[in-house]
């Protein structure tokens, strides 16, 4: 089977929002000597970038979106278990949400695919994060960088909120925003180290962060 049949699979299972067939093309398609980064990255990746935009032009509805997270979710299972099971060493650790009051997911797990390809070890928090439990969390995982995903400009503030509270606490991890209303002048007005403009940029910037 050719690469590109298992990254076209790979991709309909996810848009299909069929978990039971993203882990099955996931677990063949390693077994077929593809690397965890290559399926994700132009197989599943691919996938949920679909969803978003069907999503955002209103072919798909939140029950189907949130079925292919799940789905997206089962892959990256598949894929991590792999990258443990190689002993790959970790570029850094990433402890990412989406801000309290926001309950958008699928920006998040587009970049946590990526990160997770791109070598980093992720803890996903989810959506509806209270600034507390970002830093409790980068506390007990030892978390080189913090994500931030905000989907509202009612939420933004909350961005704001976690990274005063870290320089109120004299922590030093270091912080990364995004989402549809963030922008550069954002994360510099609150004092973020870096601006993700969407999950490629991300990667790039938590390198350039961590002098990767």
């Amino acid at each position: 089977m050719a690469n590109e049949e298992f990254y076209q699979e790979a991709s309909e299972a996810i848009v299909g929002a069929d978990r039971a067939a993203a882990e099955d093309v996931a677990r063949r398609a390693l077994a077929a000597g593809l690397t965890p980064g290559d399926i994700m990255a132009n197989g599943f990746v691919r996938g949920i970038q679909e969803v978003g935009e069907l999503f955002e032009s209103g072919e798909m509805f939140l029950p189907e979106l949130m079925m292919a997270a799940d789905a997206m979710a089962g892959a990256t299972e598949v894929t991590n278990a792999a990258l443990e099971a190689g002993a790959a060493t970790t570029k850094g650790r990433v402890v990412i949400g989406t801000v309290q009051g926001d309950v958008h997911d699928i920006g998040k797990a587009i970049v946590i695919a990526y990160l997770k390809a791109n070598g980093y070890e992720v803890t996903d928090l989810g959506r509806d994060v209270p600034a507390a439990t970002f830093i409790e969390r980068a506390k007990e995982t030892g978390a080189d960088v913090i994500g931030m995903s905000a989907l509202l400009t009612t939420t933004m503030e909350e961005q704001k909120k976690v990274i005063k509270t870290l320089k109120d606490e004299g922590l030093a991890f270091k912080t990364v925003v995004g989402g549809a209303p963030a922008t550069q002048r954002w994360a510099d007005q609150i004092g973020a180290d870096a601006y993700a403009e969407d999950a490629n940029d991300g990667v790039k910037k938590i390198d350039a962060l961590l002098g990767k």
